[in-house]
């Protein structure tokens, strides 16, 4: 609300100024009063969140989630969950599928406000939990370690996660590897959408705003190559002829080379202009007509298609894009929650995951506690990977490591911090010890799986099954539980016991067992695949 307190007198002005282009408003501005009531020459402020019942791509609800088989309903929840940077540990998770509300309480729940956004920013700046240093830039580690600190999936999350998507694609990439743009950049951009996502603004106002902002102008520096650069990122417009146009109209424009600053000087051009089916005159004008247009709907909405489902073919994109933009979205919510809930994300695609994907659910999945250095480590760790957050000028091109040595640096990352690294009790308050990090002594706790104490089969059946349903979500196969009781136990007067060195029932050796089968998984190709599931 404080962006429309600042602007609420400016914007009042407008109240009611009809578009130029009448085939690119879909849906009414109310004439409420309310802030959803303002408009700017038919560009629209704000807007509520489009009603689910509203979403034209088939979405999954809870009767359809129901009919699934058990291992189903893991593999789907778990997709649903990795996809949205988070995830559950197991036991709650299976409490959550068997409520018969999974979807629809995961919906509601993204409406709550739950995190204390005012203790999660304390605590990721607190040097005694996580590393700063004035000498160092610390601006993407702390939007790396938000996604950690936040405990809740709620709207915030939600609202931070959908500034996370659009800040790694080509769209809202703030390029701090140009010699223009720096690292600060990454939080003005990110900050900026968070903000905007919260105030409710529509996809339209918050690109205009990160338009006309010096950021975008530190990427695409002169008024032909910005102009050119919006055209083809927003709406896919790749016409030359248009570029002149676009320049004329953006003539005042200039990034200070020395200052890395926008200015726009008095030098406005005062010539009618034909672009986007209406009449422009200066920048003002081009950025506010390209966003009100139908072909900017059309490109955003195909960029978030192409990064969600990079698989699928160009025909089942194109009926993706054309039923979403059937329900008129005007949120970037109402984009990219459409494709996470939709049959054919959760149900139909497969496509490799990210390694912020990744990350994040296992952190949660596995209770992993991090250590002063580790969303320092995490950045770097993404940069060696070619998938570093928001450096690229043309935003993450592919969102997971594509090519042998990446996809490397990719798994040794995830399985030397992540699945190898256990933390004891005695070390659960350090956070600058190098061995403090790891997951905690709950994540294999007595309550997760079935401890049978006269058959030790069973109970290390039990084990493995819960760690496999943890990491991947599926049971072992039949394969692999005997090539762990192979390994684990061995025949001793017609019972079976732990081989030497081993018992589940002692804590040491219980981590040793789980550090050994999360070895084995982290070498499981769908650890790092989501997978069709019909």
């Amino acid at each position: 609300m404080q962006k429309f307190t600042l602007l609420l007198f400016s914007a009042l002005l407008f109240i009611g100024c009809g578009s130029s282009d009448p085939a690119s408003t879909d849906a009414a501005i109310p004439d409420d009063g309310s802030k959803y009531a303002l408009s700017y020459k038919g560009m629209r402020f704000y807007a509520k969140d489009l009603p689910i019942s509203s979403y034209k791509l088939p979405q999954i609800d809870d009767s359809t989630f129901n009919n699934l088989s058990e291992s189903k309903k893991l593999l789907v929840a778990d997709k649903l969950l990795t996809s949205l940077f988070y995830g559950y540990p197991l036991p709650l998770l299976k409490q959550k599928i068997n409520s018969g509300t999974f979807i629809s309480s995961l919906q509601a729940q993204l409406k709550e406000d739950k995190n204390d956004k005012a203790s999660i920013e304390s605590y990721i700046r607190n040097n005694d939990f996580f590393f700063h240093a004035g000498y160092a830039n610390n601006e993407v580690d702390n939007i790396l370690a938000r996604f950690y600190a936040m405990e809740y999936l709620d709207h915030y999350f939600v609202e931070n996660w959908a500034a996370y998507i659009l800040t790694q694609t080509i769209m809202f990439s703030p390029a701090f590897e140009l010699e223009s743009s720096h690292k600060p950049n990454t939080e003005r951009v990110y900050n900026a959408l968070v903000r905007a996502l919260d105030d409710e603004s529509t996809l339209s106002y918050s690109t205009y705003l990160h338009m006309i902002s010096s950021d975008n102008w530190r990427r695409f520096r002169s008024p032909e190559d910005n102009g050119r650069e919006m055209m083809e990122i927003f709406t896919l417009s790749f016409d030359d002829t248009k570029v002149p146009i676009a320049g004329k109209a953006l003539q005042n424009w200039k990034l200070d080379r020395d200052n890395d600053t926008l200015v726009i000087g008095l030098n406005e051009n005062t010539t009618p202009l034909s672009l986007f089916n209406t009449t422009i005159v200066n920048g003002d004008d081009f950025y506010r007509e390209l966003v009100k247009s139908q072909a900017f709907k059309t490109g955003v909405t195909s960029r978030l298609v192409d990064f969600f489902y990079p698989a699928n073919s160009s025909t089942g994109k194109k009926d993706i894009i054309h039923a979403i933009l059937a329900s008129h979205p005007q949120k970037w919510e109402d984009i990219l929650l459409q494709i996470i809930f939709s049959k054919s994300y959760l149900l139909e695609s497969e496509r490799a995951k990210s390694a912020e994907e990744l990350f994040y659910a296992l952190a949660k999945k596995m209770e992993y506690k991090h250590y002063q250095y580790s969303f320092r480590n995490f950045e770097e760790a993404l940069d060696v990977m070619h998938q570093a957050s928001m450096k690229y000028k043309l935003g993450k091109l592919n969102r997971v490591p594509l090519d042998t040595l990446s996809f490397i640096n990719y798994h040794k990352f995830i399985r030397e911090n992540m699945l190898l690294r256990y933390t004891d009790s005695e070390k659960l308050n350090n956070y600058k010890d190098y061995n403090s990090y790891g997951f905690k002594p709950s994540f294999i706790g007595d309550d997760r799986f079935d401890i049978v104490q006269e058959d030790t089969q069973s109970t290390l059946d039990s084990f493995i099954t819960y760690l496999f349903e943890s990491a991947i979500a599926r049971a072992p196969k039949a394969a692999e539980l005997a090539m762990f009781e192979k390994h684990m136990l061995i025949q001793k007067g017609g019972v079976k016991e732990y081989l030497s060195g081993l018992n589940l029932l002692k804590t040491d050796q219980r981590t040793n067992a789980a550090i050994l089968i999360l070895d084995y998984i982290s070498r499981l190709g769908e650890l790092y695949q989501y997978r069709k599931v019909q």
